[in-house]
């Protein structure tokens, strides 16, 4: 990697990493968990940055959550009241891992020269992952507290797969769209310019 890619890349990682902690904050709320657009500029990242990129993102991504159970998300504030640590194990290895593995797949199907499906799948994986790895780590550290179980009867799950997916419900949909029809053709375009700009850098004197 030239010294211009290595600028390039901590450049673009630094701009979406402020869009992480902006979007963070701008969350679309519902009467369950709030709709976070975060997953957008972490898929892009990881498809323009690879793995690492995607892991820095969601890295960010997970800090702030985690932080937000503070005060900021009243969900993450009951949770955290009763186990920091476990909270702590909710919101920052899912998201590093869900960041981490779309730039990843996305390097591997690049070897089979089909670019565009790469991109897709990772736009795919990113809210996915982010919502199955979030649930999962949830329900095996809380599901059997109080709190979880006084939401789950009110969604009258009888189970912790169907409490997942009550719970979850539009949202995750919403998280998946967006990762389809958003971080896919901004991901596109920005790898084009990117591409462009590393040909008059080429071809500068």
């Amino acid at each position: 990697m030239t010294k211009h890619e290595k600028i390039q890349k901590i450049t673009l990682t630094a701009i979406l990493a402020a869009l992480v902690v902006v979007i963070a904050f701008l969350p679309i709320k519902t009467l369950g968990l709030e709709i976070t657009l975060t997953v957008i500029p972490i898929a892009i990242g990881a498809i323009l940055g690879g793995p690492f990129v995607g892991l820095c993102l969601g890295t960010v991504f997970g800090i702030v959550s985690f932080l937000q159970c503070l005060g900021y998300s009243p969900f993450g504030e009951v949770i955290f009241s009763i186990n920091p640590f476990l909270t702590f194990l909710v919101c920052v290895p899912t998201r590093m891992l869900a960041g981490w593995i779309p730039g990843l797949v996305y390097q591997i199907i690049c070897k089979t020269g089909k670019k565009t499906l790469a991109s897709g799948v990772a736009c795919f994986l990113m809210p996915f992952l982010n919502t199955f790895f979030f649930m999962s780590v949830l329900v095996i550290c809380f599901y059997n507290t109080d709190y979880i179980q006084s939401i789950a009867l009110s969604l009258k799950a009888t189970n912790p797969f169907t409490f997942v997916v009550l719970f979850v419900g539009i949202n995750g949909l919403v998280e998946m769209l967006c990762g389809m029809f958003i971080s896919f053709p901004v991901s596109k375009t920005l790898d084009y310019a990117i591409y462009k700009l590393s040909l008059i850098h080429i071809s500068e004197p």
